[in-house]
């Protein structure tokens, strides 16, 4: 795809907010080699391209088996240190002003990697990037949701003496037959913690599960939320209440969610009012970073100046900064947009 498009330029120029994120999923595959190489483990693929032949997934189970056996290579706090740093360059490069990661510490607790190794190497990035590169940045604990809600509390526990570096929880993992209410004691637990939620709802599962995630898990947003369109009184309270819904169109396609970007609701979404953004999920695996989500959208869905405006506005206003950070940021928004003739 060539990047010489009018409207490219605007997409690189804006800030934007990146709120849909798994760490694990930017482990590109030439990383993947080193690190397996660094940690002495003998990967089931034979090079960098045999491992991108297998990303044709048929469906989210099928990406998220070779998924977690690529996290296996991540081993130390050095590990993911790397990892983490690897994505904030890419962020830097896409004008990414504020970032929140998502990390799954069952992945790694689950093959005996201690939960402060993890969270050690994540923050330690984080830390340096903000410091290097003004990006601000928080951290989200996620859950697997095709474990139990007791494996769940088991994390929860794991996590009591890090919470201070933790800024909230979120679900994520296979959506078939895994609905938010399986979770619904373990987000409670969370909320007397003074911990937000986020939740993947809506992406495979049904409208009701985003349902579920809204008035039993109390999610602030809904990661993905696409097969809201569905049910038309979810959409009006998606809109009334400006519920954000953090949209991650290529992986959608990869996923098999939509069979042709051109498909995709993303502008049915910002016309009925609702406070949807663009972001990548799991970049190394469905081929693209945040821009690249843009520029795709932009050719599929013939994105206008407005709705690229829109779409960053809505990440900066979703994202968990200070009110007087959101103020700064939607003020660069419209400085920009004004300087490259977009109406305000």
């Amino acid at each position: 795809m060539t990047n010489d498009h009018p409207l490219d330029q605007l997409i690189r120029k804006l800030p934007k907010a990146e709120l849909h994120l798994h760490i694990e999923g930017s482990l590109e595959p030439e990383m993947m080699f080193a690190l397996a190489e660094r940690n002495e483990i003998v990967l089931p693929y034979a090079s960098v391209e045999a491992v991108r032949a297998a990303y044709n997934f048929t469906d989210l189970q099928s990406f998220l088996d070779l998924y977690y056996a690529g996290a296996g290579v991540l081993q130390t706090e050095q590990d993911f240190f790397d990892l983490t740093w690897a994505y904030l360059k890419r962020a830097q490069a896409d004008h990414i002003v504020h970032t929140e990661i998502f990390f799954d510490p069952q992945t790694h607790t689950a093959r005996g990697v201690e939960f402060l190794t993890v969270l050690e190497g994540i923050r330690r990035a984080l830390a340096l990037a903000e410091k290097q590169f003004g990006i601000t940045s928080k951290l989200i604990m996620c859950f697997l949701r095709h474990l139990s809600e007791e494996d769940g509390f088991a994390t929860l526990q794991d996590a009591m003496p890090y919470l201070d570096r933790i800024d909230g929880v979120g679900l994520d993992s296979g959506e078939r037959g895994n609905p938010p209410e399986k979770f619904a004691r373990l987000f409670a637990r969370c909320a007397e913690l003074g911990l937000p939620a986020v939740a993947h709802a809506g992406e495979e599962g049904p409208a009701d599960y985003i349902w579920q995630a809204l008035d039993l898990l109390h999610s602030r947003r809904i990661d993905h939320g696409v097969r809201c369109t569905e049910d038309p009184a979810l959409v009006a309270r998606l809109a009334r209440e400006q519920i954000p819904l953090t949209v991650c169109p290529l992986s959608n396609l990869k996923l098999c969610v939509v069979n042709d970007l051109a498909e995709h609701n993303l502008r049915e979404l910002l016309a009925a009012g609702l406070c949807a953004m663009v972001n990548s999920d799991d970049p190394a695996y469905f081929g693209g970073y945040l821009n690249d989500n843009f520029i795709a959208c932009r050719d599929k869905l013939a994105l206008t100046a407005q709705d690229i405006v829109q779409l960053a506005r809505n990440s900066i206003s979703a994202s968990w900064l200070p009110a007087e950070q959101q103020a700064f940021w939607l003020a660069e928004i419209s400085r920009i947009a004004r300087q490259e003739g977009v109406a305000a």
